[in-house]
């Protein structure tokens, strides 16, 4: 695979993280209002089942976290390493000129 091919899919990787970044949030913030609905009715089940769901959502939002920090900055290095903006600029260069 070529640097800018391999930069490019780091950058889709880095936007996919994102992603999952915010569809946990999400969750989270799904899992809360039905928590808080439930201190109305009081439904057993919920009470014992929904906190523990709560954290391992939360959990699992820190990792993604974790993982979209580590893999954000590895792209940046990568990037800056390589001199990618320079490869893009050659690449579109290549394709205006056809070469």
């Amino acid at each position: 695979m070529d640097t800018l091919k391999k930069f490019e899919l780091m950058e889709k990787i880095v936007r996919e993280l994102e992603d999952l970044q915010h569809s946990q949030q999400a969750i989270i913030q799904k899992i809360g209002k039905i928590e808080v609905d439930n201190i109305e009715l009081s439904d057993k089940k919920l009470d014992q089942d929904l906190p523990d769901m709560h954290q391992r959502v939360a959990d699992n939002l820190d990792t993604i976290k974790s993982i979209l920090d580590y893999f954000a900055e590895k792209t940046t290095n990568f990037g800056s390493k390589n001199n990618v903006d320079a490869l893009k600029e050659q690449q579109a260069i290549d394709g205006v000129t056809g070469g």
